[in-house]
Parts: C-alpha cells; sequence; structure tokens
C-alpha cells in the first residue's frame, strides 16, 4: 500500500473510529456528570417545565419514572430553596440512572463538574457546536497514525528471527499479537463501528 493509499484509508477510518473511541469510561462519565449533557438537558426540562428535553436521554421504557421524577421535583421545588436543590439532584439522579439503564450500563452516582475527560470528548462536542469536523479528525487521525506505526515498527522489528530461537520467536509473537489486534480493531470500527452504549471492539492487548 503506497502513502496516498493509507492516507485515502486514514480519512475514510476517522469518523467511524470516533463512535468506538468514545464508547469509553470517559464517554460514560461524561453521561454521568453535573455539568455533562443529560444533566444539563434535565435543567432545562426542569426551568421551562417541558420534560421533553430530557426524555430524549431515555428509550421509552424509562419515560413513565423520569415523567414521574419531573412532576415530583417540580412540585417540590416551589417550597424553598433548600427544597429546590434537593427536587433538582433528585431529579438529575433519576434521569441519569434510567439513561444509563437504557445503555445497559450501572449508574454510579452523578460525578463533579469540571473532570478532565481526555481530549476526545472536548474535540467531539466542540466538533459540534462548530459545525466542523476538522480538529476532531486531525486529533483522531495522529492518534491512529501513532498507534498503528508503533505497533507496526514493534513488529517489523521483531520478525526476522531465527526459527531456531524460541525466545526471538516469542517476542516476534508478543508483538505480532497486538500489531493484528489493532488493525483488526481499526477496520471494525471502518466497517460500521459501535454506537454509545454498544460493545466496543475487543482489546487490542488481549490474548490472540
Amino acid at each position: 500500500m503506497n502513502a496516498r493509499s493509507i492516507r485515502r484509508f486514514l480519512a475514510a477510518l476517522a469518523l467511524p473510529l470516533a463512535a468506538t473511541l468514545l464508547v469509553t469510561q470517559d464517554a460514560y462519565a461524561h453521561c454521568d456528570g453535573l455539568d455533562g449533557p443529560v444533566v444539563e438537558a434535565g435543567r432545562r426540562a426542569l426551568e421551562s417545565g417541558e420534560v421533553g428535553h430530557a426524555l430524549v436521554w431515555v428509550l421509552p421504557e424509562g419515560e413513565v419514572e423520569v415523567r414521574r421524577a419531573f412532576r415530583h421535583a417540580r412540585e417540590v421545588r416551589g417550597l424553598g430553596e433548600e427544597a429546590r436543590e434537593l427536587a433538582d439532584h433528585f431529579f438529575f439522579e433519576t434521569l441519569v440512572r434510567v439513561h444509563r439503564a437504557g445503555e445497559g450500563e450501572p449508574y454510579t452516582g452523578l460525578k463533579p463538574a469540571g473532570r478532565d475527560l481526555g481530549p476526545a470528548i472536548p474535540a467531539a462536542d466542540r466538533a459540534l457546536e462548530t459545525g466542523s469536523v476538522a480538529a476532531l479528525e486531525a486529533l483522531l487521525m495522529e492518534q491512529v497514525r501513532h498507534g498503528l506505526r508503533e505497533r507496526f515498527h514493534a513488529a517489523e522489528a521483531a520478525r526476522g528471527f531465527d526459527p531456531t530461537e524460541v525466545t526471538a520467536g516469542r517476542a516476534y509473537v508478543a508483538a505480532y499479537v497486538p500489531f493484528l489486534h489493532y488493525v483488526e480493531g481499526l477496520h471494525a470500527a471502518a466497517a460500521g463501528g459501535h454506537g454509545h452504549g454498544a460493545a466496543a471492539p475487543a482489546d487490542p492487548h488481549a490474548g490472540h
């Protein structure tokens, strides 16, 4: 494969790979955060009185519970500032818990705002806010190039071992397997990817 073909491959891969990279603990934590999109939607619902802002984040089977929590929170909010804070927190917890259940993931509590989510998630949010995917694409392509070349060079360097040298052969296998799994994971992402809440590809470092 020549350099132009590699560039075309990476360009075609960048956007499907984004979906896979976002299905991480950081992505889940983003939804659990007090400054995450689920809680922000909950705040808009409570302030506007329109529960639909929150319902878009839950599956139909969770709608009744969220509507009930929304109604109770709206009723309690009028009893004073302390009651308002408690009611809001109760609604946010219910909304996030039901959202997580829809993903098949456990609820582990609301997380504080301002956490470090790494580079990918903020870049994805900025892409949507600005209407441009260029910076996100550049970030992902650089990560792919680095990961691919690092594993390739490690396998290539170990490849020319003497077949009678078992230790050297094992060193090659130890480099070859992660390289192959990494490529397999990239190809799976390019071929279809995984949505938020779906199972992520197998760990590239797992046993062959």
